[in-house]
């Protein structure tokens, strides 16, 4: 997955891009290490497994996934 992909994914789950930007700058996630979604795509963290992070979070579908 590209980050494209991660911030399409995003807007389109939480309805907005400027939503999905505030989101993934606030949320803390435990299975990120304590980090926003933001802070692990900073980091180097893999886009799919950002995405796995905060899809479990929202309580997305599976076919969200």
């Amino acid at each position: 997955m590209r980050h494209t992909e991660f911030w399409t994914r995003m807007s389109h789950a939480l309805g907005s891009d400027a939503y999905a930007e505030h989101w993934a700058s606030h949320h803390v996630l435990g299975s990120l290490g304590g980090r926003t979604a933001g802070e692990a795509l900073g980091e180097g963290e893999p886009p799919k497994r950002v995405w796995w992070a905060v899809h479990d979070a929202l309580g997305l579908p599976a076919a969200d996934r």
